[in-house]
């Protein structure tokens, strides 16, 4: 980074932090602080270490979405997600397995704790709730503010987990258009979870990839440079499509700070995916995303890293001009380590290889295609209101 670039970036993130503080401190004594809420996201982790994350907000009233909502009624609702006012320093008391911690929130209101539990999370059981408690700042007249929040451990032996899934999420299985800005635009503006559309056959494969060979239970996390404002809209999608849930992790959009860092999409996605593959060192891991951004070349470089845990990767091919000669060209080299790379024209194209090399059982095929027919149907139907 140049060093003006540095200089700019310093600055810029003091006078953020600092004009935060004093505006939360301002709040706090003169009671003008709103209600604080603690926003968990789901975490994982492995059965000696686990790894709560979340995000501490000053309370807003997002109504509960529904297929029938208004164009305007969307907006408003995306706007308040990215007008969320973040509680820096808050201070939050995470617990689980006879063990806690007391964390403090960065300037973006994001906390992280890590956990030793004194009675480890059980292997045969994947999902675990965690407790979390505010300490600091609360409103005038609130009372104790405390919720619940979960994370996963892959579960072990029998009928556990065979091998992990790491996937993108915009025009991978959400589409997105995110290489059509103006459409992009549209979409995430004017729609909801109940509106938004899936690629053809997606829940039907996710699903094939977690029961693995039949009767498994392979975790599957979801990686995205998304924002993390739309995080409650993600888990709503994943959950109302049928789409096997697991941990989503998204990223801070920092604004002009982002500009002066230079927005690196890869870096971000490679960051995180290192994480995992050291977090869950005892799992091999199927990768699946799309050519329209950086997937291919970020997929390539964790197959380098970790040539003996990738099974297989898949890209879904979007047709953008010039990528798709480049992806071939990187799935040439990751074929060269021994790991199959496929560009894909849609779910069923991967679910059949994924079927040929024993990682999903061919008898759930005739639910991927039937999935692939129904959303496609799905998608002529009209949904936008005025």
């Amino acid at each position: 980074m140049d060093l003006w670039r540095k200089r700019a970036l310093r600055l810029v993130e003091g006078t953020e932090a600092s004009f935060d503080r004093v505006k939360l401190f301002l709040k706090v004594r003169h009671g003008l602080l709103g209600p604080v809420y603690i926003m968990p996201y789901r975490g994982h982790g492995i059965p000696g270490e686990v790894r709560v994350v979340g995000r501490v907000l000053e309370e807003q009233m997002i109504f509960e979405p529904s297929i029938h909502d208004s164009r305007l009624r969307n907006l408003r609702a995306m706007t308040r997600r990215f007008l969320s006012a973040e509680v820096p320093g808050a201070r939050v008391r995470v617990s689980f397995g006879g063990a806690g911690r007391v964390v403090v929130a960065n300037d973006e209101g994001f906390f992280e704790a890590r956990i030793e539990p004194r009675e480890p999370a059980p292997g045969d059981k994947e999902w675990h709730d965690v407790d979390l408690e505010l300490l600091w700042p609360k409103a005038k007249d609130q009372d104790e503010v405390k919720t619940t929040g979960r994370f996963m451990v892959p579960a072990r032996g029998q009928g556990g987990a065979s091998f992990g899934v790491i996937s993108d999420i915009d025009d991978t299985i959400l589409r997105s258009e995110v290489t059509s800005l103006l459409t992009m635009l549209r979409l995430l503006l004017f729609s909801n979870a109940h509106t938004r559309l899936p690629f053809e056959g997606v829940a039907a494969f996710y699903r094939a990839l977690r029961s693995g060979s039949g009767r498994e239970r392979n975790p599957i996390f979801y990686v995205s440079t998304g924002p993390w404002n739309l995080y409650d809209l993600l888990e709503d999608f994943l959950e109302l499509q049928g789409i096997p849930a697991g941990p989503i992790f998204l990223r801070d959009w920092g604004g002009l700070k982002d500009v002066l860092r230079g927005m690196d999409h890869q870096r971000h996605k490679l960051g995180v995916i290192r994480d995992l593959m050291d977090a869950h060192a005892d799992l091999s891991f199927v990768l699946v995303g799309d050519s329209g951004q950086e997937d291919a070349e970020a997929y390539a470089q964790i197959t380098k890293e970790y040539p003996e845990r990738i099974l297989a990767v898949y890209i879904r091919d979007v047709k953008r001009e010039g990528r798709s000669g480049i992806v071939r060209k990187i799935a040439e080299e990751v074929r060269a380590l021994g790991v199959p790379m496929l560009l894909v024209d849609d779910t069923v194209e991967a679910a059949e290889h994924a079927a040929s090399t024993g990682l999903i059982d061919a008898a759930a095929l005739p639910a991927v295609r039937e999935g692939k027919k129904a959303d496609a149907r799905a998608a002529l139907l009209p949904w936008e209101t005025t």
